[in-house]
């Protein structure tokens, strides 16, 4: 079942490459959507794709980019599901 899912990662995930690691594995999954830095130094990220993968990529998400792992550092992620909203084709990173 196709889902929707909007998050908002908190811990040390600006400035260690959080962005373009979501970006790829997103699209390695098939899921499309986009990811943004926020002026609190949150990150921001709204996905759709199949229900199974989307859990299995908020579990990525968890673990952060491997180049980063000894500076990144996800505390929180909430994360809302909702019905599949449509309108985007591919996953995007939106830049300050």
């Amino acid at each position: 079942m196709q889902k929707h899912i909007e998050c908002l990662i908190k811990g040390r995930v600006q400035g260690v490459m959080f962005r373009d690691f979501a970006q790829r594995n997103a699209r390695k999954r098939g899921v499309v959507g986009w990811v943004k830095n926020e002026l609190d130094g949150s990150v921001s990220l709204v996905a759709e794709g199949d229900e199974a993968t989307l859990k299995e990529y908020i579990e990525l998400l968890w673990k952060g980019p491997l180049i980063s792992r000894f500076v990144a550092r996800v505390d929180t992620i909430n994360t809302v599901w909702s019905d599949t909203v449509g309108g985007m084709d591919d996953f995007k990173i939106f830049y300050d």
